[in-house]
């Protein structure tokens, strides 16, 4: 190696070296007036859509002071709103890692007639309105809808009420857990599994001790963004709420009400709240997607 680099090169030679060099750099860098006016444009993008936005929603939120913004969360409106969020989000995340997890296996591990139709399925909150997806709702559960009558004779509150707005809420949510665990059981194939199985391991014993283990920040990262959509979901809960206040408005529903009955402060106090599980959803899903590209690197090696 030391000789042949001691080696004097050609003048053709190192030609060709320098415009292959050259080539190469040009394929992985832009000139730089370009790249100024690339990453200019980013930053403001950002700062316009993203930044801006947040900044205002939490000075407004404290723009009468600390005390006045924790009195507006205070509100017993307000902690209602806040109580219900929580529960139709903790119902609608558990039933979808319970239909993530077994419609991920199903599909990734399992060939059958139908497959192609069952991803189609779990793709349709994607491509429907939330609010078509509400009024889907109210045609099934209303007082004039298919089940509206045999409702009401059993005395079965659907709409205006809890079971409504978790199933709306459950709606349109699916998909999260399915579409973050679904490629990821793909990649990871049905070896272990079979060598499990083979060693006499039950069905329960390998997807509790083989498959969980191995799509644990997969899970994860589906129930996160299936709860940060479920708490800021507006569309088809505020068709099946019926915005009974203290009783079926959530925290988005109860920030229109407060903006529109000009009660800026307490409207901006809910919104921080949501602004900040924005925040922490995002810090959390770059952690969690770390842990997946780790995960997948160790699979490759």
């Amino acid at each position: 190696m030391q000789i042949a680099e001691a080696v004097p090169l050609s003048p053709a030679a190192a030609k060709a070296r320098a415009h292959a060099a050259a080539a190469r750099d040009s394929l992985r860098t832009e000139p730089k007036a370009v790249r100024i006016v690339i990453i200019t444009l980013a930053v403001l993008f950002l700062t316009v859509f993203v930044v801006l936005p947040l900044v205002v929603v939490f000075a407004q939120a404290v723009s009468r002071g600390v005390l006045a913004y924790l009195a507006a969360l205070a509100e017993p409106e307000a902690l209602a709103a806040i109580k219900l969020t929580l529960l139709v989000a903790a119902i609608s995340v558990g039933l979808n890692l319970v239909f993530g997890l077994v419609a991920a296996w199903a599909i990734a591990k399992f060939e059958f007639t139908g497959k192609t139709f069952l991803i189609t399925l779990i793709d349709l909150p994607f491509s429907v309105s939330p609010v078509i997806s509400g009024l889907v709702f109210v045609l099934l559960f209303g007082a004039q809808g298919y089940f509206g009558g045999w409702l009401r004779d059993h005395d079965i509150q659907i709409l205006f009420a809890v079971p409504g707005i978790a199933l709306a809420t459950t709606f349109v949510t699916f998909p999260f857990v399915a579409r973050a665990l679904i490629p990821l059981m793909q990649e990871q194939g049905t070896q272990e599994e079979e060598a499990a199985i083979s060693l006499g391991a039950s069905g329960l014993q390998t997807f509790f001790r083989v498959t969980l283990p191995n799509i644990k920040w997969g899970v994860l990262y589906g129930v996160l963004l299936c709860n940060a959509r479920a708490m800021g979901e507006f569309g088809a809960v505020s068709v099946v709420s019926g915005h009974i206040r203290g009783e079926t408005n959530t925290m988005p529903l109860l920030v229109e009400i407060l903006y529109n009955e000009y009660q800026f402060v307490a409207a901006f106090a809910i919104a921080s709240l949501l602004a900040m599980l924005a925040l922490i959803t995002l810090v959390a899903k770059t952690v969690l997607e770390r842990h997946l590209d780790e995960g997948q690197d160790i699979s490759d090696h």
